[in-house]
């Protein structure tokens, strides 16, 4: 049992130990926190196939997008997360509707289609890819606040507790702000967003961390589909 307490207990250090590399504090409220009390939203945008437009699309889009940068007075993150597709799923789903079908000439074409999503696995692989836009807020700090403000929190912790919620409440809105000002930029240039929820942020900043664990991701979306 000794033993056993002690692994554990070395486990636990090497997990505080790697966590205090990180810059994240905590997530709250579809909120990245980070150590120096500034605050992170991340939206998921859609793409564009740029390649696939015309001359005059292509040449709108570019000058929408540097009117966008342009109207943005804070810095934005681009994200990209690429994983292996696995189409195992996808394929149980083809075999379960092929053996659905009454019609015969449907269940060949299925079994067609299967094949051939098969072999274009075995000769390339097939990637997914989601981008993220990340949007920042850095408070300022108070630097009237000196040594007697810090004596007086350690006497009235219920008053600086108060303050710290109304504190972050501005902030959130002023973060949000910002998240509504590219929302809109982006959907005048044709690219969809959404903010990540709380356990989504979660999900996201684990799988950075654990590539390993998130090696490849099941289909859910065939336009997210790119072959490498």
């Amino acid at each position: 049992m000794e033993l056993m307490h002690t692994k554990k207990q070395n486990t636990d250090n090497a997990g505080m130990s790697a966590q205090k590399y990180i810059d994240v504090e905590e997530i709250k409220n579809d909120i990245v926190v980070l150590k120096n009390r500034s605050l992170r939203a991340v939206l998921l945008v859609s793409s564009i196939n740029f390649d696939l437009k015309s001359s005059d699309e292509q040449e709108a889009i570019i000058g929408g997008y540097q009117n966008f940068l342009n109207s943005l007075d804070f810095p934005v993150q681009i994200m990209i997360s690429s994983k292996k597709l696995d189409i195992d799923p996808y394929i149980s789903l083809l075999d379960k509707k092929r053996r659905m079908q009454t019609n015969e000439l449907m269940r060949m074409q299925i079994t067609e289609y299967s094949n051939f999503i098969k072999s274009l696995t075995e000769v390339s692989q097939i990637m997914t890819k989601q981008f993220y836009l990340v949007v920042p807020f850095y408070p300022i700090e108070n630097l009237e606040k000196g040594f007697l403000d810090s004596v007086m929190n350690l006497f009235n912790p219920k008053d600086q507790i108060l303050e710290t919620i109304e504190v972050f409440e501005t902030h959130k809105n002023q973060l949000w702000q910002r998240v509504d000002q590219v929302a809109s930029g982006l959907g005048a240039l044709g690219v969809r967003s959404t903010v990540l929820k709380t356990e989504e942020l979660i999900e996201l900043l684990y799988s950075s961390y654990n590539p390993s664990v998130y090696t490849s991701t099941t289909i859910k979306d065939l336009d997210m589909l790119e072959v490498e």
